[in-house]
């Protein structure tokens, strides 16, 4: 069984797409929750009336997807962003890949929107994923239950809690990087300009590799947004 954790804040505009997306894997015994970390729209009311759960939670990806862990049923854990939709039969897809040994894993990411420069930047996602064995949280990330909570969970990090999650998943088992596409909206990188956005990226990331406070990095994402 699969439990599909879904960190939300102010996703009125897109809740409703994702969760009814997930409707057949609801009609195949797996659950789906929502963590709301405060918004001021109607998120909550909506997503109650698609989902198994929905809690509440403090802001902040890491704890909104913690909080989801902690009362989640499921053997598997998935983390998803309310504007990424799976690939058709994700949850036999991570079955499979999980029965070969892996203990985690990711998909492969494609990002839908208007510029030509979102496919190349999904090949570079997908490609530096390959060869770090590091996941992000636009690719989808699953893992065992029982591994999750036996690492702690997401590091509490306003930015960057995938990455350093990934890090410790590493000493457990490599992930598996499965080649159906996860599509994730590219309204992120739209919004910024996507050549200024990918330039942010890569130089967070590369602070926080690093070692740059995590604190830091996150009030200079802020300060550009």
């Amino acid at each position: 069984m699969l439990s599909i954790i879904i960190p939300a804040l102010n996703e009125g505009a897109h809740i409703v797409a994702c969760l009814e997306a997930l409707a057949p894997l609801r009609a195949r015994a797996h659950e789906v929750i929502v963590v709301d970390g405060g918004s001021v729209d109607e998120t909550p009311a909506l997503a109650g009336k698609l989902a198994d759960t929905v809690l509440g939670a403090s802001p902040g990806r890491a704890m909104q997807m913690n909080a989801g862990a902690a009362v989640a049923r499921g053997e598997v854990l998935l983390f998803l962003h309310a504007d990424t939709r799976l690939p058709p039969g994700a949850d036999m897809l991570i079955a499979a890949a999980l029965a070969t040994g892996y203990s985690w894993g990711r998909f492969d990411v494609a990002i839908s929107g208007d510029s030509a420069l979102l496919g190349m930047v999904a090949a570079m996602m997908n490609l530096r994923s390959r060869l770090t064995g590091i996941a992000t949280g636009d690719q989808a990330m699953f893992v065992q239950r029982d591994t999750f909570h036996a690492l702690g969970g997401f590091p509490v990090l306003p930015l960057m809690e995938d990455i350093a999650l990934s890090r410790l998943l590493k000493h457990v088992s490599p992930p598996a990087c499965l080649r159906q596409r996860a599509v994730t909206s590219g309204r992120r990188w739209q919004q910024r300009g996507v050549l200024r956005t990918v330039c942010l990226m890569w130089w967070l990331r590369l602070r926080f590799f690093l070692g740059a406070d995590a604190g830091s990095l996150e009030r200079a994402y802020r300060s550009v947004r």
